[in-house]
């Protein structure tokens, strides 16, 4: 009887203890956030030769933050807990331009010409972000 009473309270324990810490990390919300990233890209001719280099550092979006989670005890499930967790992922994807100024020859000498001086390069960031049920990947 006592180890059924103490099995009980250990399972609620264990509950609250997650949902106390769950809550305490769900202070940061889970939102889009500017950050700065070096991109490097190169131009390589027909016959697969490096033709030039070029990078930048570049202002874009990430996802950061919080979601909340929770583990609960479930006698139906195989481990003896039920898990719903949830990832800060994108939500919108947006597709942009960004200019590379540091060009570069294939011996590292840097390019002054107008037309080969910069790189136009296409990247996608996340527009939005929220929470989502984690390995859910069919949106």
């Amino acid at each position: 009887m006592y180890s059924a009473m103490y099995k009980i309270l250990s399972i609620y324990a264990i509950q609250l203890l997650f949902t106390l810490v769950l809550n305490c990390a769900a202070e940061e919300p889970c939102e889009t956030i500017p950050t700065e990233i070096h991109v490097t890209k190169e131009e390589y001719d027909d016959m697969g030769r490096l033709v030039r280099s070029c990078s930048g550092e570049v202002s874009v979006n990430k996802c950061e933050g919080m979601c909340n989670s929770q583990v609960r005890p479930s006698i139906s499930a195989p481990t003896g807990f039920s898990k719903d967790c949830f990832c800060c992922r994108e939500n919108f994807l947006r597709e942009r331009l960004v200019t590379l100024t540091h060009c570069y020859d294939p011996d590292g000498v840097r390019l002054e010409e107008e037309d080969s001086a910069i790189m136009e390069v296409r990247l996608r960031e996340p527009d939005d972000c929220k929470c989502y049920k984690c390995g859910d990947y069919s949106r």
